[in-house]
């Protein structure tokens, strides 16, 4: 299928909201106007009453391929992502084994064109003893070198400071951080141990993983990122005290033609949709359900972290989609598996905020698509405009849904939001200009597309 009409869409757009039909040919997006009813077109949709937005792209997600598919696939997880709107996404280097050598980085990028239906890229990986082997990336053609200045899942800790000056001196592409201090969890963890012995609840995940550990890292980071400077992208803020660290200001560029930036940031960074959904008060519900790291943290941080979305301090939003299966995350506090399965629902979450007000449509394509296109400097995405790929999502925002096992299409099968009903819904996602997903049918004729980047 070559061409896609789209007709009286309320399309959402470079902050703003206006009535248009939208034509597709050969993955691009042909033309935007009114009345283009009479275009000859291999599938009409008539969006009436319908809002689009320019398809999310997730910056960081897990999905676990190679070596951990018993939690999930490439194949699986972009499936969800698509039919939660989600048409791009960037994956992580924890995987088995970790994607430390260009070959084991070219091996991933492999399995995603033989069965990614989102488009797709990897970071590559960084560890105490790989420098030239990240100094070989070509920065065109991956979204970034991924440092774990914490350990997480995988154990790629980046513990070495000389490691890590070397790497922000000379590092010729975005890094992204994920900023927990090692030595203040380790010291926690042995406090809490002594506490509780193996019987700790999953409360106590905050106060392991504490404001301090986040703080002390990421403060770090940007210490080293203004010495060298660095362009530093830091992932999964959880603090209100780390949103100080960051400037006011879009990091966007000034108009729908010129490349020139009107904001010069060299440090950015990113709030995920479960730090701003949840806090520590539902550990007593959720238990490990919501054990990820960094931790949800005390209810008065998802307020300071929303109203850093909103003025700008954070720049994007994304998932941190991290699936592991029931069976694991029913383990004790200490053996459970940290992380989240979240690809299939950013967008309709949210559009919840939006529906209480506390956030517009506008906004959310700047934090979802916009400004990661922008902050990663991808080409011709993120944006509905004439000669940019067709990323793009329809929703009905008068479509209520209700989470359930049977809905979800990620491989792991549970959700944290399961018996929560959305008040919106993805009717329609089109990914590089084929239609992938439709009123809960996937279209798999078609692959997503491998995205490339303009160079720093």
């Amino acid at each position: 299928m070559n061409s896609i009409l789209l007709l009286n869409t309320r399309l959402v757009n470079e902050g703003q909201i206006r009535e248009a039909d939208v034509f597709i040919k050969d993955g691009f997006i042909e033309k935007i106007g009114s009345g283009l009813s009479g275009l000859s077109a291999d599938q009409v949709i008539d969006a009436q009453g319908k809002y689009l937005l320019p398809g999310v792209i997730d910056d960081q997600v897990h999905f676990r391929e190679p070596g951990l598919t018993h939690k999930a696939t490439i194949r699986s997880e972009a499936r969800a992502a698509v039919s939660g709107g989600v048409t791009s996404f960037m994956e992580m280097p924890n995987t088995v084994p970790n994607a430390l050598t260009q070959e084991l980085l070219a091996d991933k990028y492999a399995i995603a064109k033989a069965t990614s239906l989102a488009n797709y890229s990897f970071f590559m990986g960084a560890s105490n003893d790989n420098y030239e082997e990240v100094m070989k990336t070509d920065p065109t053609q991956v979204c970034g070198l991924k440092i774990f200045m914490g350990s997480s899942t995988g154990n790629m800790l980046v513990d070495s400071r000389p490691v890590l000056e070397k790497l922000f001196a000379n590092a010729p592409y975005l890094i992204a951080t994920h900023c927990e201090d090692e030595a203040t969890i380790r010291a926690n963890v042995a406090a809490y141990k002594e506490k509780y012995g193996d019987d700790a609840p999953a409360r106590v995940h905050p106060e392991i993983r504490n404001e301090e550990a986040c703080y002390k890292s990421s403060s770090m980071a940007v210490e080293l990122a203004k010495k060298y400077n660095t362009r530093l992208h830091i992932l999964h803020l959880t603090t209100g005290e780390e949103t100080e660290l960051f400037e006011k200001g879009y990091y966007g560029y000034t108009d729908a033609t010129s490349n020139e930036r009107k904001n010069q940031k060299r440090i950015t960074s990113e709030v995920c949709v479960h730090h701003l959904w949840f806090d520590a008060r539902d550990y007593e519900r959720l238990g490990n359900q919501i054990k990820c790291n960094p931790a949800v943290k005390a209810d008065g941080h998802k307020q300071r972290l929303l109203q850093a979305l909103l003025d700008d301090r954070i720049d994007v939003i994304a998932t941190d989609h991290a699936p592991h299966t029931w069976e694991e995350k029913q383990q004790s506090y200490w053996q459970a598996p940290s992380g989240l399965p979240l690809v299939q629902h950013p967008l309709l979450m949210m559009l919840e905020f939006y529906k209480d007000g506390k956030i517009s449509l506008e906004k959310i394509a700047q934090k979802m698509a916009h400004a990661v296109a922008d902050c990663f400097r991808i080409d011709k995405r993120g944006y509905i405009r004439e000669g940019y790929w067709a990323d793009l999502v329809l929703v009905d925002l008068d479509r209520p849904n209700l989470v359930t096992k049977d809905s979800l299409h990620f491989q792991c099968g549970w959700s944290p939001l399961e018996g929560y009903t959305l008040r919106s819904a993805i009717t329609h996602t089109i990914v590089s200009g084929h239609l992938a997903y439709a009123d809960g049918n996937f279209y798999e004729s078609k692959q997503g597309e491998r995205m490339t980047f303009a160079a720093l």
